[in-house]
Formats: C-alpha cells, sequence, structure tokens
C-alpha cells in the first residue's frame, strides 16, 4: 500500500507521458537502443515527457534522448522541453537507475510499478525485448480490449521482430481458435521507426479522464 501512495504522489503532476517498454540488454549503437534513443528525443522536444522502468538497454536510450533534446533547447523562449522519468524496479540483478533520468522512484513489486507505467501515458511504445516486455504489451492489449482503459495508442517497433508473433496471432488465435475479434487485432500498430511511431503520438488524443 505504501509504495501505491508513493506511486500516485510521484505521478500526480506528470502531464502529456509516453512510457517505453524494452530489452534491458541492448547497449548504445544497436539498432533499436538508436531508435529508442531517436524517439525519446522527438517526443522531449515536442514538450511530451519520456516514461521508461529506468534502467538500462531501451529505458536509457528513452531517457537518454529526453535529456539530449533539454541540452539542445538552451532557448528559453522555445515551449517546455518533456522530462527524462524513471519507474525502477529492485532487482539482484541487471537493473539499476540509468544516469539519464531526471525524475525517478524505485519500487520492490513489479505489479506496483506496472500500474504506474501503464497508469495515463497518452501512448505505450514497446521496443523488442524480453518475458518482461511481452507481459506488458499483453496486459496493455488486454486492458484495452476489455475496455478497462480508453483506447490509446500501443505502438511495436520493429517489424521484423513482432511480425512473426503478430502472424501467430492471426493465424492462430483469430482464425484457427476465433479466440479475440477482428477488431483486436486493431488495437496495435506496427512501426520501423522513431519518426512513424512519433507521428502516431503526435496526433492522438491527449488522456484527460484522469
Amino acid at each position: 500500500m505504501a509504495e501505491f501512495i508513493d506511486g500516485w504522489q510521484f505521478m500526480a503532476d506528470l502531464k502529456r507521458t509516453v512510457t517505453f517498454f524494452g530489452s534491458a540488454r541492448c547497449v548504445s549503437g544497436d539498432e533499436w537502443y538508436e531508435e529508442s534513443r531517436r524517439l525519446g528525443y522527438l517526443l522531449a522536444k515536442d514538450g511530451y515527457s519520456v516514461i521508461t522502468g529506468g534502467g538500462p538497454g531501451i529505458m536509457e536510450a528513452g531517457n537518454r534522448g529526453a535529456v539530449e533534446a533539454r541540452i539542445e533547447t538552451a532557448d528559453p523562449n522555445k515551449d517546455k522541453v518533456g522530462d527524462s522519468i524513471g519507474l525502477n524496479i529492485k532487482l539482484p540483478f541487471e537493473q539499476r537507475i540509468n544516469r539519464f533520468v531526471d525524475k525517478a522512484i524505485s519500487f520492490h513489486y513489479f505489479f506496483v510499478r506496472k500500474v504506474m507505467l501503464s497508469y495515463y501515458a497518452q501512448a505505450y511504445v514497446y521496443f523488442p525485448g524480453g518475458f518482461g516486455t511481452l507481459d506488458e504489451v499483453f496486459e496493455l492489449i488486454t486492458l484495452v480490449q476489455c475496455k478497462k482503459i480508453p483506447a490509446t495508442p500501443i505502438i511495436l517497433v520493429g517489424e521484423t521482430y513482432w511480425r512473426p508473433l503478430l502472424n501467430w496471432i492471426k493465424q492462430e488465435v483469430y482464425e484457427n481458435k476465433r479466440a479475440i475479434d477482428s477488431e483486436d487485432m486493431q488495437i496495435y500498430r506496427v512501426v520501423n521507426s522513431a519518426e512513424d511511431a512519433y507521428q502516431i503520438i503526435k496526433h492522438s488524443p491527449e488522456r484527460r479522464e484522469f
């Protein structure tokens, strides 16, 4: 309960946020690290705050791009640059708060952190990742499908990574088993670049119901 209270208080004043998900294991120079970095830069320069899990890999890249946008935009007359935010998880290995996070909070419980990551972002962006990323994308798709949250852009970056999974969903889950409806496959979008993801987010409505 204390972690929920701390999380709500931390999130209370954040506006126009976009949450990034993806592998903690990729490094600077990797294709998707650089796309995440680019998207963080584009969003922050346009006034969006970038929220990540605060760790390395894709998370670091998104935060890094946001910080680079702020450093570049030194003119005080320009629109406010978005913040670089990290919602960290305490793990015995791998996870740490990256050095590009401006505002951070750490959680012990995964489920509390997941609520905060998915609370009221204007969009959710998923780069290639492992079990954690897959867990998070399916949870968000389910919340939209069941109308527990409004229809919000869920953007999957990386056609070659996501397409085999999406083909399996279409062929096995939808066509063979009829376990989902055709409109459920419209909940998410697949893109190949930071610029494409940015255009979807830029033209999406602002979340106001919270």
